[in-house]
């Protein structure tokens, strides 16, 4: 669930940084209800992903120096025992022994 939240965090502060309206790092630390170091993470995992963030001190805000797009898409499934038997019951896995628990 960690990474859910992240993931959701990422996607908070794209929204902001894009519409230029974090505030200063205590002010989005305190919007996004984090601490200033977790701000500071979650925007150096934006840079990871090649996002050229600068700060603007005049307006007080994050903005993206350069065009940057960020689309977080995640999809759950839910399967029954027989459709993990199906899945796991492949050639690939018959020679060896899988259970499922019950």
């Amino acid at each position: 669930m960690k990474n859910l939240k992240t993931l959701e965090r990422l996607q908070q502060l794209h929204g902001l940084i894009t519409n230029e309206n974090t505030g200063t790092p205590k002010e989005l630390a305190n919007l996004l209800q984090i601490s200033q170091r977790s701000v500071h993470l979650l925007i150096e995992q934006l840079k990871d992903y090649n996002a050229n963030i600068c700060y603007s001190r005049s307006r007080k805000t994050y903005h993206y120096c350069e065009d940057f797009d960020l689309q977080v898409s995640i999809s759950v499934n839910v399967l029954t025992n027989n459709e993990v038997t199906q899945i796991f019951g492949g050639s690939y896995f018959s020679s060896t022994k899988l259970h499922i628990a019950s």
